[in-house]
């Protein structure tokens, strides 16, 4: 066979004019689910996390004070840019790992450190089967307790 024909030698390989003898080229190699890459933007791990975190018994609301009144306005405003799920949730995500903080305010009489630790697990769970993405920290900031007799601080709407 001269230098300037081609033939197919071995499954996706090929051996073409210019290559050394025995030197192949490999094309479209490997399982096709892993050729290219994924990114996953940040508001897509915060709204899994705001839904996971709400999840969990004793969690009342997510964000703070402020934020939850905020949010509300904010929500009732056409076009309001942040999803109410994702208020008191903050990611940050790299190429394999993230890692998350989230301010929730707990009801009264339940234990605050085991409401965290179920947040965290369900959060890392949710996270982690969803976006394939390692689960490096949950920090949780609890701001403030609802009591039984406290009404919620999200404002009445003008219109009915």
């Amino acid at each position: 066979m001269s230098d300037m024909e081609s033939h197919r030698s071995g499954q996706d390989t090929i051996e073409t004019s210019g290559t050394a003898k025995g030197q192949t080229i490999r094309r479209g190699g490997g399982d096709p689910g892993t050729r290219g890459r994924t990114t996953i933007a940040d508001g897509v791990v915060e709204k899994i996390t705001g839904m996971a975190a709400r999840d969990v018994a004793g969690v009342h609301a997510m964000g703070s004070g402020m934020s939850r009144t905020f949010g509300a306005v904010r929500d009732r405003v056409p076009g309001g840019t942040k999803s109410g799920v994702t208020r008191g949730v903050k990611a940050e995500v790299g190429e394999k790992q993230t890692a998350l903080d989230l301010e929730i305010v707990v009801e009264y009489g339940v234990s605050i450190a085991d409401v965290a630790r179920d947040v965290r697990e369900n959060v890392v769970a949710a996270v982690e089967r969803m976006t394939g993405l390692e689960v490096v920290e949950v920090n949780i900031a609890v701001t403030d307790v609802k009591l039984p007799d406290e009404e919620d601080e999200e404002p009445e709407p003008r219109i009915r």
